[in-house]
């Protein structure tokens, strides 16, 4: 398989490293390097996804279902389907695997990203600047923000992301952002 990275601006890589099916099902596995210390990935759940972390170099704090975890070289920390999770690098060149299963839009959600990020589109931490934007990586996360019922988030975050498709917003992104054209061969 070639190289495929998603770069983004502050130094993040998302490597793709393997893709396929297995006895357990279809999964997605990513290295990614993170050059400076910050927050990852906020408080969130999946309906159908499990995660696993690698940490390869440098070290993460997680907080899964509640319960903080560091993490250094060699751990590997769990979430599956259903589990509130939320992680943060701790130490400048941190690498880590990280697998997903199934992967269902978890490598377009990090394509449009990396796309929104690279245009100036995002704040310094990452966050989409329009909220057509931000409903669209809600949608393809394939998840739930913590602590807003999923409910109120499919009202908003689902009627903003189908107004995207709906007035062309999406294609601007998403049209740039297929499996193969948005990865960096």
């Amino acid at each position: 398989m070639p190289d495929r990275a998603i770069p983004f601006r502050n130094g993040h890589r998302v490597t793709v490293l393997d893709e396929g099916t297995d006895a357990h099902g279809p999964y997605l596995r990513l290295r990614h390097e993170l050059p400076t210390p910050g927050r990852q990935a906020g408080p969130h759940w999946h309906p159908a996804i499990g995660e696993s972390w690698t940490v390869r170099r440098g070290s993460l704090r997680f907080r899964v279902d509640g319960r903080e975890i560091a993490a250094g070289p060699g751990d590997t920390v769990r979430a599956p389907a259903r589990t509130v999770h939320e992680f943060r690098s701790v130490a400048p060149d941190t690498v880590l695997d990280h697998e997903i299963r199934p992967p269902l839009r978890h490598l377009e959600m990090f394509a449009l990203w990396s796309a929104l990020d690279r245009a100036g589109a995002t704040t310094r931490s990452g966050v989409p600047r329009n909220p057509l934007a931000l409903a669209m990586l809600w949608e393809l996360q394939d998840g739930y923000l913590a602590g807003i019922p999923p409910w109120l988030q499919r009202a908003i975050l689902g009627r903003l992301a189908a107004i995207a498709r709906r007035t062309g917003y999406a294609r601007r992104w998403t049209g740039s952002v297929g499996r193969a054209r948005a990865i960096d061969q």
